[in-house]
């Protein structure tokens, strides 16, 4: 062996190590760097407009129809992540699936499609709102879709602004606390608000609003980060489902929001 082949082969073993080390720092500074533990970002929060002195809204989902043309899809689990998103919303609490389920079997109700259906059921459940749709699209491969149509019935009695009880009425001061919500009126032929959406994973409007969703809500420093929804068909149909309830939510607002002040209506300008 000559003196090049000899040097050559002593060198290489200290090389080797000497990488080894600088890949095993660059990994312990990276970690050290973005990995935070103890760091906790906020969720994205719907805020519903409703008068919170009068309580919390209570809504119930009707089981959704499958329109999507693919057995593929479970309605009743589509259904149960519409029912958590709706729980997601501050002053809207939701019926869980099965009391829904038991309420239509007892009404003898194999489906609810008319707006006479809508009422008698809501009038039997005693609840303020329902949400009535179907599942128009579904692909639960990567990159998923997946489609969904929606309508909101609302007891507008009770569904109400806040702004609308900023004047007191002096007799709610003698009402018992489980009185002052509005007595119960049935809920109208038309939905308050109605929302429809394809979502699907190409799109990167879509994408953007998925990985605003997951702010919060999934490890930044795990393998697929906020892509893990993407990567999960369970996953990506909770995303869905609080997006449409938000998008609901956001009509609400709309709807309730204070019209616009006409020019007469205008504050006279300082002297």
């Amino acid at each position: 062996m000559t003196s090049v082949q000899t040097m050559l082969a002593n060198t290489t073993p200290v090389r080797c190590a000497v990488l080894a080390l600088a890949v095993s720092l660059v990994s312990f500074l990276g970690c050290e760097r973005f990995q935070k533990p103890d760091e906790l970002t906020q969720p994205r929060v719907t805020q519903a407009p409703y008068d919170a002195s009068l309580g919390e809204v209570l809504w119930a989902v009707i089981p959704l129809a499958n329109e999507s043309g693919t057995e593929l899809v479970d309605p009743l689990v589509v259904s149960d992540k519409l029912v958590a998103a709706a729980e997601e919303v501050r002053g809207v609490r939701a019926v869980p699936l099965n009391r829904t389920l038991q309420a239509m079997n007892a009404l003898g109700l194999k489906g609810v499609r008319t707006p006479a259906e809508v009422r008698q059921l809501a009038a039997a459940m005693g609840v303020d709102g329902i949400i009535l749709g179907s599942i128009t699209a579904y692909d639960p491969y990567d990159p998923p879709t997946i489609g969904l149509s929606l309508a909101l019935y609302a007891r507008t009695s009770a569904m109400e602004s806040s702004d609308a009880g900023s004047s007191l009425d002096p007799r709610t001061l003698t009402a018992s606390p489980t009185e002052t919500r509005p007595p119960p009126a049935s809920l109208g032929d038309r939905p308050a608000a109605v929302v429809s959406a394809n979502l699907d994973a190409n799109d990167h409007s879509v994408l953007i609003a998925l990985r605003e969703y997951a702010e919060g809500r999934h490890d930044p420093v795990s393998a697929l980060g906020w892509r893990r929804y993407t990567a999960s068909m369970d996953l990506y149909t909770q995303f869905a489902a609080q997006h449409l309830v938000a998008a609901l939510v956001e009509q609400e607002h709309q709807r309730l929001a204070p019209p616009p002040l006409a020019e007469d209506d205008e504050d006279p300008p300082a002297p």
